[in-house]
Formats: C-alpha cells, sequence, structure tokens
C-alpha cells in the first residue's frame, strides 16, 4: 500500500432541515391550528483515529467529504430525521489542522480519539411554536441554519518511542528489521528507504516499545535535497532519536563530521528535535577495517558525553546491549 502522510481536503457538514408551515384538517376539528414540524438536524463530519490504517491515501484521491443534510419537518408535528453523521477513519497520529491558517484543531494521538470536524445545522422550528394568542395562524417556520465547511490539512505523524536518523546507507533498515517484525526495503544503495517503517521491539521481560526507521537525509535536506525534510515529522513525537554512523570502510567521509551533518540539518527543522536526546551507535563493525574511524566517534561521543554503542546488525554485536540501553531509558 502506498504511504501517504499528507492531504487536504474540503469538509462541508450537513444543513439542518426547515420548519414545516402546516395546519391541522381533520373533520369535526374547526380551526386546527398550526401542526408543523421541526427540521432535522444536519449530520456532522466526524474523524475517529484507528490502528487499522497507516496511511492517508483514501484522502489522496477523494478530496470532498459531504455530510447528509436534515430532513424538512412535517404535518402533525412531526420532526424531521436527522442527517447521518460522516465518520472518516484516519491513522492514529493524524493532526487536523486548518488550511487558512494553519493552527492544530486537533491531534488524534491514540485510537479511539474522535473530532468533530464540521458541526451539522441545526434544524428549523415549525410554526406551530410561534402561535400565541394574538398570532393563533402563523404562516412561516424557520429555515434550516447551515452546516459547517471547512478546508482542512491532514498531516500523519507515526506514534513511535525511538527514531532511527542517519544518513543513507547507515544501516537503519537492517537494523529496524533485526530488532523487530519490520521488513522494509534494503539494499547496498542510497535511498532504499523511501517511505518510514515502523516496528514494534519485544525485549524480554520488559516493556515492548516502537521504532520509527526515518529515510535517510543527507546535507541540505532543508534545501529539498535528497528527500528533504518531508518526512522528520514522525520522529518529533519519539522520547529519543537513534543516531546511526556508517563506521566501516566503506562509509563514505569522516564519521564524526557525519554525525555533525545530520545534527545541523535536525536544527534547520526544528530547534526542539535538534536537542532531543540521542544514542549514537555506530554499525557495520563486522566490515574490517573499521578501527579508526570507530575510535574517531567513540573519542568525539566521550568527549561530548554522548552514549554511544557498537553494533554489527549481521552479526548480532552489540544488539542485546543497544535493546536494553533503549529499554532503560523509555522506563
Amino acid at each position: 500500500m502506498k504511504f501517504v502522510d499528507f492531504a487536504t481536503i474540503y469538509a462541508k457538514a450537513g444543513d439542518g432541515g426547515r420548519g414545516s408551515v402546516h395546519f391541522r384538517r381533520e373533520k369535526f376539528v374547526p380551526r386546527g391550528g398550526p401542526d408543523g414540524g421541526d427540521g432535522g438536524r444536519g449530520g456532522h463530519i466526524i474523524f475517529t483515529a484507528t490502528h487499522d490504517m497507516n496511511t492517508l491515501l483514501d484522502f489522496r484521491y477523494k478530496r470532498e467529504y459531504l455530510a447528509e443534510r436534515g430532513v424538512h419537518g412535517q404535518k402533525q408535528k412531526m420532526h424531521g430525521k436527522d442527517g447521518e453523521d460522516l465518520l472518516l477513519p484516519v491513522p492514529v497520529g493524524t493532526l487536523i489542522k486548518d488550511a487558512a491558517t494553519d493552527e492544530v484543531l486537533f491531534d488524534l494521538d491514540h485510537d479511539g480519539a474522535r473530532a468533530v470536524v464540521a458541526k451539522g445545522g441545526r434544524g428549523g422550528q415549525g410554526n406551530s411554536h410561534f402561535a400565541t394568542a394574538t398570532r393563533q395562524a402563523p404562516q412561516f417556520a424557520q429555515p434550516g441554519e447551515e452546516g459547517e465547511e471547512r478546508n482542512l490539512i491532514l498531516e500523519l505523524k507515526l506514534i513511535a518511542d525511538i527514531g532511527l536518523i542517519g544518513l543513507p546507507n547507515a544501516g537503519k533498515s537492517t537494523l529496524i528489521s533485526v530488532i523487530s517484525a519490520a521488513r522494509p526495503k534494503i539494499a547496498d544503495y542510497q535511498f532504499t528507504t523511501l517511505v518510514p517503517n515502523l516496528g514494534v521491539v519485544k525485549p524480554e521481560q520488559r516493556k515492548s516499545f516502537a521504532v520509527a526507521d526515518i529515510p535517510g537525509l543527507i546535507e541540505g535536506a532543508h534545501r529539498g535535497i535528497g528527500l528533504g525534510f518531508q518526512f522528520l515529522r514522525h520522529v518529533e513525537r519519539t522520547s529519543r532519536l537513534v543516531h546511526l554512523v556508517d563506521i566501516s570502510e566503506m562509509g563514505q567521509g569522516s564519521p564524526v563530521e557525519n554525525l555533525q551533518t545530520i545534527n545541523r540539518e535536525l536544527e534547520l527543522y526544528s530547534a526542539i528535535l535538534g536537542k532531543k536526546p540521542q544514542s549514537i551507535v555506530g554499525t557495520k563493525s563486522d566490515i574490517a577495517g573499521n578501527k579508526e574511524r570507530l575510535s574517531e566517534l567513540e573519542a568525539y561521543c566521550g568527549k561530548n558525553g554522548l552514549e554511544y554503542f557498537t553494533i554489527s546488525a549481521v552479526t548480532g554485536e552489540g544488539i542485546p546491549r543497544l535493546i536494553s540501553h533503549l529499554a532503560d531509558t523509555l522506563e
């Protein structure tokens, strides 16, 4: 299924039904008086969050949503039927924003969360409500109110405890495939991961936690180079970032400079994201000739008080220690 995490839509709630203008017409009941019923309420437009979805794909192809209008009032004070509410399921983690102001209206951050984004119009009152001692035969009733309408932005931010970041080919997809049941695409060229992947890690006798693998950033991402910043929203909710750095002889550039490059890009995207706690992980330790690169990165982390781990997703070296560390930080 195609991953879509952004969509713009138009939502229009149902109009209320108009009140009825009617008078009793029964045998042996002279001057029966007004008996016009009220109109029904228009249907609301309601978003509901569910774990059964993980993409906003449906909203990319259908962008206009109209709820049912209320039925008009009828004779004998019969109330018109309310319009049916339009229920729209979205993935957990969806933000609903006003398209005109970019204001966040609702944050559906848990399963079952609901948000009424457009309220249906109230039904109009029938003429039976307007009879008085001096106005015994009112020839009017209220029209129904119009339903609310809005242009909305839907923005999905994955709900994860840990976010994996790093340059392309740093080993993020391989790591998440080893520590969880996620099965992302893995290959030896850049940008094999084109969408975020979410996996659940289940340590023995520890609380499980969710990990998000974010497609590789590169220098200049804030200018739209590479995949740009389009997926960084998915690590904004995380408690901690795990920054993967390739320390093998196949890695390009200085590992410390690579680490600093990505951190600069995070700061350019968001000051809060730039200050989020990180654990630094040197990857691909199974490949020969990495001692100098490993020592350089390890020394830098020690000097700057950063948590550092060396792992090999292929041999499993350092993986249990890393998982235990992440579980500790979350608890």
